[in-house]
């Protein structure tokens, strides 16, 4: 991580389902971001993932940068973990065991959030605010458990007293921090597992600008969901999905959970365990696909995980460029290779659209507010490159109106800005 040599007054973290950023806010509205050494260089965003593996009877870890190290060339055995943040919301996910250590999600969050901040020492004077979805991802999602979850996680990191703030204000504050004129801004914030939307009022009073919170909106659906969506429609299929299996004479669909969890990037390193393995191959053995769920065990054993990601967001990519591009997935005897058009992707993602496109009219609506009211459209997030999700806005708004902010920085630098704020520095 990078040092700094002058205090700040304001921290934004923005603690991500795929990536996390770090921002200082200093007296006069400068702010900068972290930085971490990677293998291609510095980086200024840290991969939200952790790489788990056992020296003797000790349990280590690494994140960032150093998990996507161990992930591309696996050391031994471990476990390779991300998305740690879908599981926030969830009931269901309160713990787990690696290598018999158990750990709590907020256990598993603070190791993460260690790496992030290691090394960097908080002013006492320093005001912090902390990153939240306006919705949490995940099924049944309790916005209280999640949000006590994550206050756990920070105090065990050293962070006694956070503002957990909603992401979209953080992209909010930073397109607003250069304007010269009162506007009604719409901000869309898209993650790697929720699209988040506020309606923001910027007005200049006394020459000081003022921020009024209109309407906040969001939907459990982003990057992650496309991604599911690929690997049940691209790659599931190669790997026995809709297989049977014989059992006393009689033909069964192999569980769904298996695929299921499979195609999900935070549940996907919970199938490596022995049970689950041992099962699955039995399964193999006694189905008419075996060779395709043999390979599917394969890329689970082997800790394929991240490799796959790559693979799944390179065709994201290009399909946001191109009509039509090959998936190409291999590695341990395993491979994959299937042409996706742009238009198979945008269908396999029509219902999670129509669900993003509702959670806009939703913002609007408690607004009060029709299209033409809106002066501006802030647009942040990976996914927000995706030609099918840019088109949501293009059919309400004109071009003029709709700006692109930084894929990653935006959030957490609006966040220092905020932090600042507070203490009343900026």
């Amino acid at each position: 991580m990078t040092r700094q040599s002058r205090e700040p007054i304001g921290i934004g973290v923005d603690f991500g389902t795929t990536n996390s950023v770090v921002a200082l806010a200093f007296p006069g509205g400068e702010v900068e971001s972290l930085s971490w050494p990677s293998a291609t260089g510095p980086t200024s965003t840290f991969r939200t993932a952790l790489t788990f593996w056992r020296e003797g009877r000790v349990v280590e870890h690494v994140a960032g940068p150093e998990a996507i190290a161990r992930a591309a060339k696996p050391v031994g055995e471990q476990r390779f973990i991300q998305s740690l943040k879908t599981h926030l919301a969830s009931t269901l996910f309160s713990e787990t065991r690696l290598y018999g250590k158990r750990f709590t999600i907020e256990d598993l969050v603070a190791a993460f959030l260690g790496h992030l901040l290691e090394g960097f020492r908080l002013p006492d004077y320093c005001s912090v605010a902390c990153g939240r979805p306006v919705v949490f991802a995940g099924a049944n999602a309790s916005e209280t458990l999640a949000c006590a979850r994550l206050e756990t996680a920070y105090a065990q990191v050293g962070l006694q007293h956070i503002d957990l703030a909603y992401e979209p204000l953080g992209a909010a504050y930073w397109y607003a921090r250069n304007l010269k004129r009162d506007e009604t801004v719409l901000v869309a914030d898209f993650g790697g597992g929720t699209s988040d939307f506020s309606l923001m009022r910027f007005s200049h009073v006394e020459g000081r600008l003022e921020a009024k919170a209109l309407s906040h909106s969001g939907v459990g659906i982003a990057g992650d969901t496309f991604d599911y969506r690929i690997i049940d429609h691209a790659v599931a299929p190669h790997l026995g999905k809709g297989a049977t299996y014989r059992s006393f004479e009689k033909r069964l669909p192999i569980p769904a959970f298996y695929h299921a969890s499979f195609s999900q990037w935070h549940q996907l390193s919970w199938l490596k365990s022995g049970d689950t393995l041992s099962e699955l191959r039995k399964l193999a053995a006694a189905s008419d696909r075996e060779t395709e769920l043999e390979a599917l065990a394969t890329i689970v054993e082997m800790d394929m995980g991240f490799a796959l990601y790559r693979v799944i967001g390179d065709l994201k990519a290009a399909l946001s460029r191109d009509d039509k591009a090959t998936l190409l997935f291999e590695g341990e005897g395993v491979r994959i290779e299937t042409e996706v058009a742009r238009a198979d992707f945008e269908s396999w993602i029509a219902p999670d659209l129509a669900r993003i496109d509702g959670a806009i009219d939703e913002a609007l609506q408690l607004a009060g507010l029709a299209a033409s009211g809106v002066d501006a459209v802030f647009i942040t997030g990976g996914t927000s490159y995706v030609p099918a999700v840019r088109a949501l806005f293009d059919r309400r708004f004109p071009g003029e109106k709709i700006h692109q902010g930084d894929a990653f920085q935006s959030v957490a630098s609006g966040l220092a800005l905020m932090a600042a704020d507070r203490v009343g520095a900026v």
